[in-house]
């Protein structure tokens, strides 16, 4: 199947072709018909799938066809310099078909999905008259991070850069008052973390009574921040359930993300192209057993003795990536923290040098992670183990995109052992043990404190390379059984750096 066969308008094929899109992910094949129908959905599908362009394209060419008509644009206050000009050459709601040649464009437009406003508050116009804005918020998209939001509203400019359509990105961390003046200058799209949005609502600068399609993002992980309020709120405020169209992807579904669907959509199609358990076939699992003091000393060894490229390494807690980025420095090695306690400008920055390479570790806590969109992630390395177990299953999943290959190892100590055997009992793979332990010395510089030494404290036999778990594992469970692997292999490549994108 091809963009072209699921009745995507010219403007946007034109657009997909000219990033080299050309074949949608399933997620997309299966969701925008339904979407372009319509027709409320659940979607569910892991990260990296494809879940932004499956709900951004059919909102595109949903707002074109409905888009004021020249004649009505005339009678509107002037758009500001920087947006695109008007160019009637269809009545709305029709388009060419994708076989009728576009007219010439002049060389110089800009891309027509415009951004009426930088994210991070530059204003780059003049104050707005107070009045009523020359378009109205027809599509609000929620979003539970600043780096989603920032992802999500650059999708919708690459794909609608031919739509004649204006968005703007609303977050916290910035100041206000440009967002402010981009919604009173009138923009067709919103994307938005909740927080944000409630504070400008309560300020009344935010109109929701005309939005069309109301779209939730991540919603699973949005619920585990505390926004489930929020969205309330912002659903309140919007027009009734048939008045309106609803979306939710996730890439989990736990009962609490079906029991706020159920409140939000209406009669929905489900859309599950992936288990909620399942793990991307290309990517390479491991365990360590090893005590907490020894951690940083393992990711040390691994770091130094491994081809690594481009790691993300996942923490627990703020406070833990900031100490291991410290701890990573005194010994050389370049790695960078994000987390929701740093500035937009210092996450931007580490984004950036990740992307870049300049800074080949990042370190992140899950909530800082949802919508770091990078492709050639090498390795991802949970250095403490997570608590959900469909947390690891969204973790492990920044690698392997593209269809690339991925290792994702972790970090096991006695106290999260339990948490191996929940993730275990999800997946339905039984993760190789690694004991290629680095000499642990009695007194740890990052630990302070002395242990007996030993490969992480593991306390029972390890296995030895023969593909089944030893009956004294440290107390882990399922001794004897053979080890599964989701890409079917029991050999690991001699180059484990060498054979990633």
């Amino acid at each position: 199947m091809t963009f072209q066969e699921l009745g995507l308008a010219e403007p946007i094929l034109r657009a997909l072709t000219a990033e080299g899109y050309t074949t949608p992910t399933p997620i997309q094949a299966r969701a925008i018909p339904h979407v372009l129908l319509g027709k409320d959905l659940l979607g569910c599908a892991q990260t990296g799938t494809g879940k932004t362009a499956a709900f951004a394209l059919p909102i595109i060419q949903r707002l074109m066809a409905g888009r004021p008509a020249p004649a009505a644009a005339q009678h509107a206050a002037p758009a500001p310099s920087h947006a695109a000009p008007a160019q009637p050459q269809h009545r709305p709601g029709q388009y060419r078909s994708a076989s009728q040649p576009a007219p010439a464009q002049p060389a110089s437009r800009s891309n027509h999905v415009t951004h009426v406003t930088h994210a991070h508050g530059h204003n780059h116009g003049q104050d707005v008259p107070n009045r009523q804005p020359a378009r109205r918020t027809r599509a609000l998209i929620l979003a539970p991070t600043r780096e989603l939001a920032a992802q999500i509203g650059d999708s919708f400019r690459v794909y609608g850069r031919f739509a004649h359509l204006r968005y703007t990105v609303i977050f916290g961390g910035v100041g206000q008052n440009p967002q402010v003046r981009a919604l009173r200058e009138g923009v067709d799209i919103v994307v938005a973390t909740p927080g944000r949005l409630m504070d400008l609502m309560e300020q009344g600068h935010v109109d929701l009574r005309h939005i069309e399609v109301f779209v939730l993002d991540e919603a699973d992980r949005m619920l585990d921040m505390g926004f489930i309020h929020d969205i309330r709120r912002i659903a309140a405020k919007l027009p009734p359930l048939t008045a309106r169209q609803t979306l939710l992807f996730s890439a989990t579904m736990p009962n609490d993300i079906r029991a706020l669907a159920a409140s939000l959509l209406n009669k929905p199609v489900g859309v599950e192209v992936a288990p909620v358990s399942a793990t991307a076939d290309k990517i390479e699992q491991a365990v360590y057993y090893v005590d907490k003091r020894n951690k940083t000393l393992l990711m040390i060894h691994l770091l130094e003795k491994t081809s690594f490229t481009r790691t993300l390494v996942f923490t627990r807690t703020k406070h833990g990536a900031d100490k291991l980025a410290k701890q990573l420095d005194t010994v050389g090695i370049r790695a960078e923290a994000i987390h929701g306690n740093k500035s937009q400008n210092a996450r931007e920055r580490a984004l950036n040098n990740f992307r870049s390479g300049k800074t080949p570790i990042l370190i992140a806590s899950d909530i800082a992670s949802r919508g770091i969109d990078i492709d050639e992630i090498s390795h991802v390395i949970n250095y403490d183990l997570p608590n959900v177990p469909e947390t690891y299953v969204h973790r492990i999943g920044r690698t392997a995109r593209a269809g690339a290959s991925g290792i994702a190892i972790s970090f096991c100590d006695p106290e999260e052992r339990s948490y191996l055997r929940d993730i275990e009992r999800l997946t339905r793979i039984q993760i190789p043990i690694r004991d290629d332990h680095p000499p642990y010395p009695a007194r740890s510089e990052f630990s302070g404190a002395p242990h007996s030494g030993g490969h992480g404290g593991r306390g029972g036999q390890q296995r030895g390379g023969s593909g089944h778990r030893s009956g004294g594992g440290g107390g882990h469970s399922g001794g004897g059984r053979p080890q599964s692997r989701s890409s079917g292999s029991g050999q690991r490549p001699p180059n484990r750096g060498g054979h990633h994108r």
